[in-house]
């Protein structure tokens, strides 16, 4: 039998430690926790408010809430522009980078993208970047479709894009608005703070990657935009917008314009321009499709002016409707200048200058008014400033300070030559004819009935009534504008026709316009017509644009369901127009 070995008779395992020692390292590990604790009490006691701030700057996020922005809608509550739900697509270079081509091909299939190599690009080089829009107010339906292929780095945002249901009917009116939702033209930039509204703002976690994983609180409740109800017609819009572009594709103008308003409240029923554009479609916004003609381009209003320098004259005493004027043999010299009538009219009364539209007649009746006083009256009627409208490009026009008017300037600016105004201008000034003299100032948003405007007087109601009388002779088979009546109705208006003008020089380019009012026995609509550049070789105003005063006035008195006031037009003028009884004036 083998010896058995002792190990516990080893030296080593014999030798004894001193006892410091292991009261020392026992002392080491008390003194370890002790830290341990101490530092887990300071971090979840003393610093908790700390942490959890430095934590919430690293996880919470404060996200806008949106405002949805107001709803447009004309006198009738027809939507005219709102807001829809869409999505913004947008995506993590670092991660969407790795995914291979035939994915993002799909994405691009899906999202309707036309250059899907050009997408890809773009995605490869932005590898490093942590956030790059791919698409901004997308359909949820393409949206949806993205989001099912399950693309890594692919985020989406829920917002809303703004949709015009009556597209290129309402677009100059009605404007459109940016990427951004904020207002660009029209009424959409006219009343943007008031649509804006106002944003509220949430709080949320995010996760490392951006994703929202749980949503705080409510820090402030979104203020949605403001609805509004607008005076404009959509049913007159469609009839004005239709009726200039058959007038510009008949006479091959380079453009046209039409105003419609409220007669007796100035409230604007509709506003079109040729070319038009549809706000729906973004890539359509650009160029000269833009420009709302009604209220930025400035014309010389030529014969359409005459009315207004003839009512000042009788509203001065000066003449009556039966007052002769010698206009001689058509010529008429003012120093080294000679103004011109069409044909030699001879001795005729101040009814028969509106209706012949003589420029020597009105010439001899605005030298015998005071300058200052001429100015003035253009002044109270509107011309020489901005509408009080204060539509987005309004543009005030031009008179030339009274003082430096010479005799030929003031000859000039009497039949509309030499001044220059925007259409809503001419439109405006045509109220103080429907309203028994007074002046109503245009307004885009419709007026309650208790809150009509009233008006300011600007000249006596008889001589209104006279001017009226005249007016309608100027649209009649003896006029300048036989092609402006209406049957079943009576009409008054002014024709005009205006050379335009490029380097200071009159060219052989035109203005035509006309600007009436109808039913004459009580009037309800105020258009005026702008037909840019006709060139076809017809230019009078009585020939291009008179009859586009006649079908949309037509149209829009039988949608107003406005009671004719003339038999027809053989017999309109026979039967229904009389002269204002010589006492009155």
């Amino acid at each position: 039998m083998s010896k058995a070995v002792r190990f516990g008779g080893s030296e080593v395992l014999e030798t004894r430690l001193p006892a410091w020692r292991s009261r020392l390292v026992l002392l080491g590990l008390f003194l370890a926790f002790g830290g341990l604790i101490a530092r887990a009490a300071y971090l979840q006691i003393v610093s908790n408010d700390f942490l959890q701030e430095q934590g919430a700057k690293r996880m919470e996020r404060t996200l806008p809430l949106p405002a949805s922005r107001g709803t447009l809608m004309d006198r009738n509550n027809v939507v005219l522009a709102q807001s829809v739900p869409a999505q913004t697509i947008w995506y993590d270079g670092r991660r969407i980078s790795q995914v291979p081509d035939p994915k993002l091909r799909e994405l691009a299939a899906a999202l309707g993208i036309k250059q899907p190599d050009r997408m890809i690009r773009q995605i490869r080089a932005d590898a490093k970047k942590a956030f790059v829009y791919l698409d901004r107010q997308v359909d949820p339906d393409l949206a949806n479709k993205a989001r099912a292929l399950k693309v890594p780095g692919l985020g989406f945002i829920v917002e809303s894009k703004r949709y015009y249901p009556q597209g290129e009917t309402t677009a100059h009116l009605v404007g459109f608005t940016s990427i951004e939702d904020r207002g660009q033209e029209g009424v959409e930039l006219a009343f943007d703070q008031a649509l804006t509204g106002e944003n509220g703002e949430r709080s949320v976690l995010r996760d490392r990657l951006g994703n929202i994983i749980e949503e705080t609180r409510e820090l402030r409740p979104p203020v949605n935009g403001q609805d509004m109800v607008l005076s404009v017609d959509a049913d007159v819009q469609y009839i004005v917008l239709s009726e200039l572009k058959k007038a510009v594709e008949q006479h091959k103008a380079k453009a046209a314009a039409a105003v419609v308003l409220d007669a007796k409240s100035g409230e604007l029923l509709a506003m079109a321009n040729i070319p038009t554009y549809d706000p729906n479609n973004r890539s359509d916004l650009h160029g000269a499709k833009l420009r709302n003609r009604v209220f930025t381009d400035m014309f010389e209003p030529g014969s359409t002016l005459k009315p207004f320098t003839v009512s000042l004259a009788m509203n001065e005493g000066k003449i009556k409707p039966t007052t002769k004027i010698d206009t001689g043999n058509g010529h008429l010299s003012i120093g080294p200048a000679t103004i011109h009538d069409t044909k030699a009219h001879g001795l005729i009364t101040v009814d028969e200058v509106i209706q012949f539209s003589s420029n020597i007649g009105t010439t001899k009746i605005a030298l015998d008014l005071d300058r200052k006083d001429m100015w003035d009256f253009f002044h109270l009627v509107g011309f020489g400033q901005t509408p009080a409208i204060s539509f987005p490009g309004s543009v005030a026009g031009r008179i030339r300070p009274w003082k430096s008017w010479r005799p030929i300037e003031q000859a000039t600016m009497s039949y509309g030559h030499g001044i220059s105004v925007s259409l809503i201008q001419l439109a405006q000034a045509y109220t103080i004819f429907a309203n028994q003299g007074r002046f109503v100032p245009v307004s885009l948003i419709k007026h309650e009935d208790h809150n009509m405007p009233q008006g300011q007087p600007v000249i006596r109601p008889e001589v209104a009534a006279s001017m009226l009388h005249m007016l309608e002779l100027a649209s009649g088979p003896g006029g300048t504008a036989p092609k402006a009546q209406v049957q079943g109705y009576r009409v008054a208006g002014k024709t005009g026709t205006a050379h335009k003008q490029e380097g200071g020089r009159y060219i052989n380019k035109y203005v035509s316009s006309y600007v009436g009012l109808a039913p004459v026995s009580n009037p309800r609509v105020i258009v005026a017509v702008m037909v840019d550049e006709p060139s076809t070789g017809v230019y009078y105003g009585g020939l291009v644009a008179a009859p586009v005063f006649s079908t949309i006035v037509k149209s829009v008195l039988t949608r107003l369901n406005v009671q004719p006031d003339a038999v027809g037009p053989g017999e309109q003028l026979r039967k229904y127009v009389q002269a204002p009884a010589p006492e009155a004036m």
